[in-house]
């Protein structure tokens, strides 16, 4: 998509609105609302965090923790949101992760705002620069790749 032809920007999804972009489904479906979205560019997105989340029953016992993976999960489906919105098709995959960092926990009661901003792409896949913020304080932050499957090559069998 050209700069020309970029779809202009969606504000305030639902839960129920991300579900029609997203394949996703509970327990799995981390985002509660897109904010904002500029197709193919960036996007900001909230993900309230509830003790009664599963993650919750094991992780921790007596002093609860949103896994870093839960964290880096709704960063992705967050540019997933962007990258879909562009034209991808349904279901892009996690193709990469590269210098992700965490910085503070995040514990039931926190509100995560998600941020992705595309860095770069080609072909079928988006580099997005992503973070995780509670409070205005970083709790994560990194680099993502998003893959589409269905403008991949497939792998020629030798």
């Amino acid at each position: 998509m050209t700069v020309a032809q970029q779809a202009p920007p969606v504000s305030g999804l639902t839960h129920d609105q991300v579900r029609a972009v997203l394949p996703h489904r509970w327990p799995m479906l981390l985002l509660d609302r897109v904010v904002k979205v500029v197709p193919g560019v960036k996007g900001t997105a909230t993900k309230n965090v509830t003790g009664t989340e599963l993650w919750f029953q094991g992780h921790f016992p007596g002093q609860a923790v949103l896994p870093g993976v839960v964290v880096l999960e709704a960063m992705a489906q967050l540019a997933g949101v962007v990258f879909a919105l562009a034209g991808a098709s349904e279901i892009s995959y996690l193709a990469g992760v590269r210098s992700m960092r965490f910085r503070r926990p995040v514990v039931p009661g926190d509100q995560l705002v998600l941020t992705a901003e595309q860095t770069g792409g080609g072909s079928g896949f988006a580099e997005y620069r992503v973070s995780a913020r509670v409070d205005g304080q970083v709790a994560a932050e990194g680099n993502l790749t998003i893959a589409d499957p269905a403008t991949q090559r497939s792998v020629r069998k030798v």
